[in-house]
């Protein structure tokens, strides 16, 4: 039978807050749509005085309640002006994406949902659309059919997961039991990885109490993948090797196919890191980049970058059920349950919101050819960028593999990039607003490393901000 809460709540207070929280969920919808009627007319970046006039948030707690209307006033008219425009088509830093149209609209409607999707029997409806959308994951990336997926905060969490994951089955190989023994006086893992390993991985190490400093680092080539006529043929039983999808300077990735088999013969583990470049595998046309990564034993990966859901949002998938459970299962009488697939017992988070959804959303909309031209996109947008900045005479250090290019820029057009100029250049880039671009160094070389990320760009975008980029170059050449 159909419950009408307005009658079961009759308390004036509560069929106020009801009301209230209505009309205040309304008012933040109109107020987000017009955040982003105004975002192409701004720059990408917030001006002086905006970030400036965010000292209004930092005061002390007053003692009375206020209106929510005015809360939500205040943090539109101070807060939206000094937030950076991401998901405009002209935003390549730190390998951020956009928001697509469905997981943005799925997002505002979980707001109002609030489920917290520990258990199933909390969220049945965030546990199915999470299921789903983890499930949908691994096909579409041709992982093993019986991995196991979810979600978490983010590629870094994702990583530790996996990381976590390994660490208790190798060592339960081993006959030493991490819940009951703990990691202190265990059998040291051995631990390889690239020499250009994200630093993402090593604070998942040193999170796991395997030390980042005794990692033994594989030489790789000039795009930064392991070189694997020089990886080690010893690895053992006792071993963890961590592979990259997508370096994060140039998205090239170690070849999978050939290092793989060899650690995992033994009884080893392998990890791959694929917070962007794990899509590749989505692609038809790039898949042969990641070939045999579907070999390793647990993968992590973002949705919230090349696939455009809000943040936050990472993926985490372990080949074998049992190995997630052993690192990540707790159990206590109030929260006993009889579910197939209790997501606190599948990640570190224990209550968490329901990320599933938005992800959920975005693949449900664009569908499998959706989210391989959502990928070829990004690659072509990149590769027409190299091709216009060479053109104006900057130097791209490394042909994009995927949507990542290092760029450095000389005292005049043509020549190696120089550091100085290079740190100006970016510098002016930012102040500039037509795009946002961060700084980085590559083998010892200043660069301006663009990231095209966000399914909105445009070969106009491209063309706009390589102009944009020229002219904050000329004016530094000028200057310098």
């Amino acid at each position: 039978m159909a419950i009408d809460l307005t009658q079961v709540h009759t308390h004036p207070l509560a069929l106020a807050r009801l009301r209230e929280r209505i009309a205040v969920t309304t008012e933040a919808a109109r107020r987000a749509g017009n955040y982003l009627a105004a975002s192409p007319h701004r720059p990408i970046s917030p001006t002086g005085d905006a970030v400036a006039a965010l000292d209004a948030f930092r005061r002390p707690l007053q003692e009375s309640p206020r209106p929510a209307h005015d809360v939500l006033r205040e943090l539109d008219e101070i807060g939206s002006p000094a937030t950076t425009v991401q998901a405009m088509g002209r935003y390549f830093g730190y390998v951020n994406g956009g928001v697509e149209p469905a997981a943005a609209a799925a997002s505002i409607l979980a707001g109002a949902w609030d489920q917290n999707a520990a258990l199933p029997s909390m969220a049945p409806a965030a546990a199915a659309l999470d299921e789903v959308a983890a499930g949908w994951i691994v096909a579409l990336l041709g992982l093993p059919s019986d991995a196991v997926a979810t979600f978490t905060t983010g590629a870094t969490m994702a990583n530790f997961t996996g990381i976590v994951a390994a660490r208790d089955a190798l060592l339960a190989k081993a006959g030493w039991d991490v819940n009951e023994l703990g990691i202190i006086g265990a059998p040291p893992i051995r631990v390889i990885a690239g020499a250009e390993v994200h630093i993402s991985a090593l604070k998942s190490l040193r999170l796991a109490g395997l030390a980042p400093g005794l990692v033994e680092r594989v030489p790789v080539d000039g795009r930064g993948a392991i070189d694997a006529d020089t990886f080690p043929t010893d690895t053992d039983a006792l071993t963890l090797v961590l592979l990259q999808a997508g370096n994060v300077t140039t998205g090239a990735s170690d070849p999978f196919d050939r290092i793989i088999p060899g650690v995992r013969e033994p009884g080893g583990w392998v990890h791959v890191d694929g917070a962007f470049g794990l899509w590749a595998a989505a692609s038809p046309a790039l898949r042969a980049q990641v070939a045999g990564i579907e070999l390793a034993d647990s993968w992590a990966t973002d949705a919230h970058k090349w696939l455009n859901a809000p943040y936050d949002s990472g993926v985490v998938i372990v080949r074998d059920q049992d190995d997630l459970y052993r690192a990540m299962a707790m159990h206590a009488p109030y929260l006993a349950t009889t579910d197939a697939r209790p997501l606190m017992h599948l990640s570190p988070h224990m209550s968490q919101r329901a990320r599933g959804v938005e992800t959920w959303a975005l693949l449900a909309a664009r569908g499998r050819a959706g989210i391989a031209e959502l990928v070829d996109h990004s690659c072509a947008m990149a590769a027409l960028f190299a091709e216009l900045l060479s053109e104006a005479g900057a130097e791209v250090l490394v042909p994009p593999s995927l949507n990542q290019i290092p760029v450095a820029f000389g005292n005049s057009p043509g020549d190696r990039g120089d550091d100085a100029v290079t740190a100006a250049v970016t510098e002016a880039i930012q102040r500039e607003g037509t795009l946002w671009a961060g700084g980085s160094m590559w083998r010892g070389q200043r660069i301006l490393r663009i990231s095209v990320s966000d399914a909105a760009t445009t070969a106009d975008d491209v063309r706009a901000s390589v102009d944009a980029i020229a002219g904050c170059w000329a004016e530094v050449r000028g200057r310098l």
